[in-house]
Parts: C-alpha cells; structure tokens; sequence
C-alpha cells in the first residue's frame, strides 16, 4: 500500500502535468454526455466527437431520441462501431429519462446503472462530471496505470480497482484525478510501452523504479 505522502505526490504531480483535468467528449446538455459516454465503448472519444454533431443535430432533443428507430439513430451512429446495440441504449435510455426522470439525468449510482447499457463507469463520470460528486471512473488507462504505479494491486477488475482507489484517493480529488490519467495513459504510459525515462512519477511508481 502506498504511504499517504506519495499518493498525495502522485495526485500533485498530475496535477502539475495537466492542470486542466476534463473529459474529452464533447458536449452540451447532461444526456448528451451519457449517450457521448455509452457510444465510446471500444470506439474512441476522437471517433465519437466526430460523430456526435450531427448526431445531436439530427436529434436535437430527448423526444427526438425517444421517438427514433433503432435503425434511425444506428445510421447515425455507425461508425462508432456495435451501432445496433448502443443505438437500441440510446433510444430506450431516452425513453426512461422522459418517462421517469421527467427529462433529467439521474444522480445516483443505482439510478444511473439502472439505465440501458450504463455501468459503474459512465455512472461514475456523470456523478464527477455532471454533479460534482467523487467518482472514481476506472477505464482502461486508469486500470493500468494504477496497478504500475502500484496505487492497486494490478487487479483487472474494474469495481475492485474502483474500490482500492477509494481506499487511498482524497474524494475530493478523485474525479479530476482520473481524468488526468487518461490524459497520461494517452501522451506517456501507453499500454504498448511505460516510457519510464524522465516520467516524473517514476520516483513513486512501482514499475518504474524497477526498470533499469
């Protein structure tokens, strides 16, 4: 388990490193990131960013998603890739938010799971994001960079990695945190390769100290 002292340097020199932690899909009304979010499984967010303009152009409100064809909204989407599923979530998704929500994006972990194709982690980035609540969003980058940074036990399982995050994250930072981790995992510790020389976690890091 790391000391309190290097999880908090860790946290900082993120920090350091990106100073303005967000999510990179882009979007503007709450459910817009939640179908922005389902719609990045095994497609990524350049993809869907692309995609979701004329996406939302094409459905400018819930009710238009709501009142969509799988088929409608799968044309729209198909080159996000698994089309037919994620555009069968989209449209029953919309449907649940209007019908018992009243249009609004739940707030809650149960809630948000509850939904069509929704898991803890697109309810964890709606929680940070959306209602500023600690969140713990464990994708893949933060999978693997936790587990080198031995902040984990290198568990592949998403919700106990979840877990031991919140073990040792202050809550306040977790979401920010996370977010700085894709960031990383993207410009420095890819999963084809650590590129531990000159890191600035390398002094923390369980992997990186055992390269030589």
């Amino acid at each position: 388990m790391k000391s309190k002292a290097a999880v908090r340097r860790i946290v900082e020199e993120l920090k350091v490193l990106y100073p303005n932690a967000r999510c990179s899909l882009e979007y503007k009304k709450d459910y817009e990131l939640l179908f922005a979010v389902r719609l990045s499984a095994q497609c990524t967010d350049a993809r869907v960013n692309m995609v979701t303009p004329s996406l939302y152009q094409k459905f400018p409100t819930l009710e238009a998603f709501a009142n969509a064809t799988y088929e409608e909204v799968g044309d729209a989407i198909r080159s996000c890739g698994f089309y037919n599923t994620k555009s069968k979530d989209i449209v029953e998704c919309a449907k649940i938010l209007l019908e018992k929500y009243g249009g609004k994006v739940p707030g809650t972990m149960e809630e948000l799971t509850a939904l069509p194709g929704i898991g803890r982690k697109t309810a964890n980035l709606i929680l940070g994001d959306v209602y500023g609540q600690p969140a713990y969003v464990c994708d893949t980058h933060c999978i693997r960079i936790t587990g080198r940074l031995g902040l984990t036990d290198g568990s592949k399982d998403p919700l106990s990695v979840e877990k031991q995050l919140r073990a040792i994250l202050p809550p306040e930072e977790s979401n920010d945190f996370c977010h700085r981790l894709v960031l990383f995992g993207r410009d420095r510790c890819t999963a084809r390769k650590a590129n531990c020389d000159g890191c600035p976690l390398r002094k923390d890091c369980d992997y990186g100290k055992a390269q030589k």
